[in-house]
Order: structure tokens, then C-alpha cells, then sequence
């Protein structure tokens, strides 16, 4: 495959992703079929088919795509952090604020669907970035779990406001994860 081959198949790939996020915001994530997809993408369904085998490798490409985005995001934030205890807190409130500037995503955590909890429980590049947050040394995997659960949390069941949900991770998250508490900032 040539290199234009390949750039054309990563486009058509984005174009059918793009379709379906804008499906996930109309109909929410576990409504549209295939079919639907197709249309909205403005493809044939054989086509679909050729760059996703079914709706669940659709679901999990669409969430390994936003994953690269919001972590990139997350990455960029946490850079700036010196301390690893800030860090993880920095992280995380970073990565529920990218979240929710997504409207896309937004059906994945609102309502009935268990999708999101599904891709969190299975994806290796979102419980990796979710380690690489902790403190060094927290090579913990049921920690990460437990951060995952923290912003699912915090998207299911939002905070009253931005520094309430600050002041919680702080509180709990960061002696959990480091064995003490955080510098002030």
C-alpha cells in the first residue's frame, strides 16, 4: 500500500468515526446500527465494513481515537506539574475537563450506557496514561482502576462545582495514591 493509499484510508477511517461521534450526540451511543453509520458518513455499508468489522471495533476505535486526543490534553496539562502528587490531581481534573468540552462524548457517560465503563475497564492506553499519572512507585494496577472510577465518577455524578471537586481529590485521591499528603500549591 502506498503512502497516499494509506493516508486515504486513515481519512475515510476519520470520516466514519467523525459520523458516528455525531450519532453518539443525536441518538446517544447505543441507538445507531451500522446502517445509520453508513449513511451519516456518507459511505456504502460495504464500506463500513471494510475499515470496521462490526459496531463493537466502530465503539472501540471511536474511543481509541478521543482517548489519544484527551490524553494528549491531559499530557500537556501535567507536564507543567513538578510535584507527582499535584500531578495526579492535575491529571485527572484535566482529563474530566477535556471530557466534557467533547459534546460528543457526552451520551457516553449520561443516561443508560455502560460503554464508557466498558472501554475504561478494557482499554490498556487509558489504564496506562491513568498509571503514568500516579506517584512514582504507585505501580498499582488496582489504583489505576480506582482513578478510572474516580472520573467516571465525577462525569456520572458531577461535583456542585469545579473547586468542590478539587478539593475532593486533594483530599483523598492524593494520600491514596502517594501515602501522604500534597505540597499547597
Amino acid at each position: 500500500m502506498s503512502w497516499l493509499e494509506a493516508e486515504r484510508t486513515e481519512l475515510a477511517a476519520e470520516r466514519i468515526l467523525d459520523a458516528a461521534g455525531a450519532l453518539f450526540v443525536e441518538r446517544g451511543v447505543d441507538k445507531p446500527g451500522m446502517d445509520e453509520v453508513a449513511r451519516a458518513a456518507g459511505c456504502s455499508r460495504a464500506t463500513l465494513y471494510r475499515y470496521f468489522e462490526n459496531r463493537q471495533a466502530l465503539i472501540h476505535a471511536f474511543a481509541r481515537r478521543e482517548a489519544r486526543l484527551i490524553t494528549a490534553q491531559v499530557a500537556e496539562v501535567a507536564a507543567g506539574v513538578t510535584d507527582p502528587r499535584r500531578r495526579v490531581v492535575e491529571a485527572v481534573i484535566a482529563c474530566l475537563a477535556a471530557v466534557r468540552e467533547r459534546p460528543h462524548l457526552a451520551a457516553w457517560y449520561s443516561g443508560d450506557s455502560t460503554l464508557l465503563r466498558e472501554v475504561l475497564r478494557d482499554s490498556p492506553i487509558i489504564r496506562g496514561v491513568a498509571q503514568s499519572y500516579l506517584a512514582p512507585g504507585a505501580e498499582d494496577p488496582d489504583l489505576a482502576d480506582w482513578v478510572l472510577r474516580i472520573i467516571l465518577s465525577f462525569l456520572t455524578e458531577p461535583g456542585e462545582d469545579a473547586a468542590a471537586e478539587r478539593r475532593l481529590l486533594e483530599r483523598f485521591l492524593v494520600p491514596a495514591s502517594s501515602g501522604r499528603p500534597a505540597a499547597s500549591p
